[in-house]
């Protein structure tokens, strides 16, 4: 009975305390860019870069625009790994369809159990 009750008592405290994000437990939206009306490569309006590593020096792949959804798989800083879920990056004005890479995070408003 006793270990029962302690089986019990680990399992109600692993429900209870915080773990590390899963993959995929994190989901977010892109905010705050300029919509796809002003895109623009040249001068980065109108979309958010998907890169290959978590800084501006890493080479884009990719892009997310205003309302995509993204997953978030890991953290860097103030950058996220994201992949597109739904919205127009599934099909990008450039780059690959359904980017999965590295982007700025101010732009993405995530929630759930993230990194």
């Amino acid at each position: 009975m006793r270990n029962s009750l302690s089986t019990l008592a680990g399992l109600i405290l692993a429900a209870l305390v915080p773990v590390s994000a899963l993959a995929g437990d994190c989901t977010g939206h892109v905010v705050d860019v300029r919509p796809i009306s002003a895109y623009d490569p040249a001068t980065g309006r109108g979309y958010l870069a998907v890169r290959s590593g978590p800084g501006t020096e890493f080479r884009q792949i990719g892009e997310l625009y205003l309302g995509d959804e993204v997953a978030v798989w890991e953290r860097s800083g103030n950058w996220l790994m994201v992949r597109c879920m739904a919205g127009r990056c599934l099909a990008p004005m450039r780059g690959d369809p359904v980017p999965t890479g590295w982007a700025f995070g101010r732009y993405l408003r995530i929630g759930g159990v993230c990194p």
